[in-house]
């Protein structure tokens, strides 16, 4: 038979790169397919904030964080709360992820030339006991260049790769279809879309202007999960996180569809898990849109009061940065969609990060000046900028005007003044001694034990109701889609498992596709900067064990 490629990968975002980046070192012939157009290459990594989870890294033990392998597969064991029975291959790619996390995940970055911001975050802290859910301690890594700078050194790869003769890129062919050929998937179909020049992310033509037939050896999906499909995302929501909400905001564009994964079910893939998924809660609409309905995730510090649409605080541990689906779960129970940040400008100024690259140009231009003035700064710009002309926010000097511009930007006047200032009140009484009843307080305190806490996110304690920390802040919180934990079933070699639990001859997945390994290596929840680190160590996998059967 004659085949096109060696080995045909669809998706050319981070997984798909990586995938494809290992095929070139093996010398494979690869047909790299993207629905998108060719300055969409690197899908959603490009956007990320970069953050990767390492354990026990250099910039962790400079900064006295006593971290270990033990320590973090006890974290991740507890937050991912497996207890089905398919999550036996989720569990073996959990154990797997640890160890390269604890391992060479980063000399092997570190050897194509990635670098780290010096200062490690402390993303979802738990708050429970020893057993939940949560991070014990920082390990989340920001990559010096965010998302592109985690992109390049797969993309330079792959290029490499072009430049060798042994790397097609196919942009704008959109995959309708995997067929067999003597019991093995090897042909993959679809169709050919009008060239598009429209900048990264925007939305994309679909008009189609031809057909395409590609027959390979293997076929790795990389094609990404449903968070651009609403409706997709309504349909596999779990009963356990209450009714849908009625207002979401996309974290990623509306090309992230799932069609992908449809396809690979329709061929006798195995689809698990899909009603595990990873929405935030903090997410607030960009005033300055790249794709529609487009939402920012708000990375907070931990002293905001976080508040229902009633003006109720949220329950312990609801912290924010604690707990992102124990907080959407109770969020879904209040009948309403939507919650409240209220803070001041010395909390926002030192606390508020926006997730992504495009949010961060100091840490995206690798620019250390650049780095010192934000610090400096009484506000980041990005954050100024928000609030300036963010619809989600309301700033104002005193606590009645503050009151009347959230009941403004909402259907029904939910807050009440009083009851409002008598929860801030006691809050801030709670600030007087450096003892507390209030664990929030505790929270804050606990934070800044940690050097990088201290140092660049958390806000010394004091009273909100403070004029000389004012002007006072609320922000609108909304549901903002992002990723899918669940996906299609794969093996440690990332082959593609049927309902049977047999290989699905020729086929593999990686990234979120695969539920970033095995059809959902985070279980329930996610320990944070691992959605990235999932996509290379599963696109690794898959491109090596492609490349070592078509050998």
């Amino acid at each position: 038979m004659s085949y096109d490629a060696d080995v045909i990968v669809i998706g050319a975002g981070l997984a798909g790169l990586a995938a494809t980046a290992e095929l070139v070192d093996a010398g494979r012939k690869v047909i790299l397919l993207d629905q998108e157009p060719e300055q969409s290459i690197g899908g959603q990594a490009h956007w990320s904030f970069g953050g990767l989870f390492f354990v026990d890294s250099p910039e962790q033990r400079r900064l006295r964080i006593k971290d270990s392998h033990a320590l973090a597969l006890q974290d991740w064991m507890g937050t991912a709360g497996f207890d089905r029975e398919e999550d036996h291959w989720p569990r073996r790619w959990a154990e797997a992820y640890v160890d390269f996390a604890a391992g060479e995940k980063r000399s092997w970055l570190h050897g194509q030339g990635v670098r780290f911001f010096p200062v490690v975050g402390w993303a979802e802290r738990g708050g429970y006991d020893a057993n939940g859910h949560g991070n014990s301690v920082p390990r989340f890594h920001i990559t010096w260049g965010t998302g592109p700078g985690l992109v390049e050194p797969f993309e330079r790869r792959v290029r490499e790769g072009v430049a060798r003769g042994l790397v097609q890129l196919k942009f704008r062919h959109r995959v309708t279809g995997l067929a067999r050929s003597a019991g093995a998937v090897d042909t993959v179909t679809g169709e050919i879309l009008e060239p598009s020049t429209i900048e990264r992310g925007q939305p994309s033509t679909r008009t189609v202007t031809g057909a395409f037939e590609f027959k390979a050896q293997a076929v790795i999906v990389t094609s990404g999960g449903i968070g651009g499909n609403h409706d997709l995302v309504r349909a596999n929501w779990p009963k356990r996180l209450g009714n849908p909400p009625e207002k979401m905001i996309s974290g990623v564009p509306a090309h992230v569809d799932g069609r992908m994964l449809a396809i690979a079910e329709e061929t006798g893939a195995r689809l698990i898990n899909r009603d595990r998924m990873w929405h935030y809660t903090e997410g607030i609409q960009n005033w300055n849109p790249i794709w529609d309905n487009h939402g920012i995730r708000v990375l907070p510090g931990p002293s905001s009061l976080w508040l229902d649409a009633r003006g109720k605080r949220l329950p312990v541990p609801l912290f924010p940065g604690f707990d992102t689906l124990g907080t959407l779960e109770h969020i879904m129970k209040t009948g309403y969609d939507y919650t409240w940040f209220v803070l001041d400008q010395k909390i926002i100024g030192k606390e508020f990060a926006l997730s992504g690259s495009e949010q961060n140009p100091d840490l995206t231009g690798k620019s250390i000046k650049d780095v010192f003035v934000r610090a400096r700064a009484d506000v980041p710009g990005p954050v100024k900028a928000f609030m300036d002309h963010g619809v989600d926010f309301v700033v104002e000097k005193d606590l009645g005007s503050l009151v009347r511009g959230m009941n403004a930007l909402t259907k029904d006047p939910l807050i009440d003044e009083a009851e409002l200032r008598r929860e801030i009140v006691a809050r801030d009484r709670e600030i007087a001694n450096p003892f507390t009843k209030d664990l929030q307080v505790m929270a804050i305190r606990g934070a800044r034990n940690y050097l990088g806490d201290k140092l660049i996110r958390t806000a010394a304690p004091h009273r909100i109701l403070d004029p000389k920390a004012g002007p006072l802040i609320a922000v609108r919180l909304n549901i903002l889609t992002r990723k899918t934990l669940g996906g299609l079933e794969t093996d440690l070699s990332s082959r593609v498992l049927t309902e049977g639990g047999d290989p699905l001859a020729g086929v593999y997945a990686a990234g979120e596709a695969a539920g970033f390994g095995g059809g959902g290596v985070h279980g329930y929840r996610s320990l944070e900067g691992t959605f990235l680190g999932g996509c290379l160590f599963s696109g690794r996998t898959a491109g090596r064990a492609a490349a070592k059967a078509t050998a």
